[in-house]
């Protein structure tokens, strides 16, 4: 860690991914706000602020941040050096899938061997190459239900966006979508991985067919990916100097998590903007039950799976350097949120 002891924290910076989350829940409830306001600082939202610093969201080079998103960047952030502790996982299955064009022959994973797959540029860095390690790590699951791997298909490289909106490549004239499917349709892949709300609207409008559905396969670890598990990071430094704020967060996650059970079609409305989809695409990707789940933990199943994730993004060249996990865990803030809601609800009783 850097020597901050008398750096005074004045904002608790806020990041996340457009993704069913607990922490989101409590920021849109405006309870992140509330708890930073009577800990005496400010709350700033990073994709609020201005564009200097959204590269904090990929390399969490911030004092003051506190990150909920996908693994690969904060895995390739840990690699590479960055002062960060991961302080809870979450797991919401989100629509993962193969799809194929709507004539193709392909029915099932074992179909697979032989298809050009879409496989995501390298972007300029590790972390902001996610859609890469995504499409890798989401073939490899679907190709290993088929006894196939890898090396049994032909990678093809696609430009992609990371936003979900479409844009027009400026050179070539043609458009690109976050998934590939314009080279699906054109016919220069058979198959291309997909997932979220938003994924699952695009599918639809263009009539492509799902080949491999992950969600429906029972092994959680045939659907880690990078939002499975999801983990909450925070900075170092912040943790070390206002433990408080990092346990004020948590606290008012736990306390989202635990509103959101009772409370879907809310959860789903705000979800709907968060994911720039609709309601028919939130309850496509996520189903009916994913808000009884939204809770944080660093459970060993869930330290487990990310550690399978580890070791797939170190081993196809998405982290700088191997590191142990354990040794990024922080366990104590989370333990101290719990028990200071449970105070709160003795008092309230």
């Amino acid at each position: 860690m850097t020597a901050v002891a008398d750096t005074v924290v004045d904002t608790l910076w806020y990041t996340r991914c457009p993704v069913p989350t607990a922490s989101g829940l409590a920021h849109s409830l405006g309870w992140l706000g509330e708890s930073a306001a009577d800990a005496g600082v400010g709350l700033g939202v990073l994709q609020d602020a201005g564009p200097e610093l959204a590269p904090r969201h990929f390399d969490h080079q911030l004092l003051g941040l506190i990150r909920e998103g996908g693994n690969v960047p904060a895995l390739a952030a840990r690699a590479e050096g960055s002062p960060t502790r991961l302080i809870g996982l979450t797991w919401i299955d989100e629509a993962q899938a193969v799809l194929v064009a709507p004539d193709s022959p392909v029915s099932g994973p074992g179909d697979l061997a032989g298809l050009r797959i879409a496989v995501p540029a390298w972007a300029q860095d590790r972390a902001r190459s996610f859609p890469r390690a995504m499409a890798l790590h989401g073939f490899a699951s679907a190709l290993r239900l088929g006894g196939l791997t890898l090396a049994d298909v032909r990678p093809v490289e696609v430009e992609v966006e990371r936003n979900p909106q479409v844009r027009t490549d400026a050179t070539s004239g043609r458009r690109i979508t976050t998934w590939g499917v314009d080279a699906l349709l054109a016919g220069d892949v058979d198959a291309i991985y997909v997932k979220g709300a938003r994924a699952q609207e695009v599918a639809r409008e263009h009539g492509l067919r799902i080949a491999v559905d992950l969600d429906a396969t029972e092994s959680k670890r045939l659907r880690v990916n990078n939002g499975t598990p999801r983990p909450i990071t925070v900075h170092a430094d912040l943790l070390e100097t206002r433990p408080d704020l990092v346990v004020g967060f948590l606290a008012q996650t736990l306390r989202a998590a635990d509103w959101a059970a009772d409370n879907l079609d809310e959860v789903r409305a705000v979800l709907a903007r968060e994911t720039f989809s609709g309601a028919a695409g939130v309850e496509a990707a996520y189903g009916d039950s994913f808000h009884r789940g939204l809770h944080p933990t660093l459970s060993e199943e869930r330290l487990d799976l990310l550690d399978i994730q580890k070791q797939f993004l170190y081993t196809h060249g998405f982290l700088a350097a191997d590191f142990d996990l354990g040794t990024w865990v922080a366990p104590e803030p989370l333990q101290q949120a719990r028990a200071l809601l449970a105070a709160d609800a003795k008092v309230g009783s």
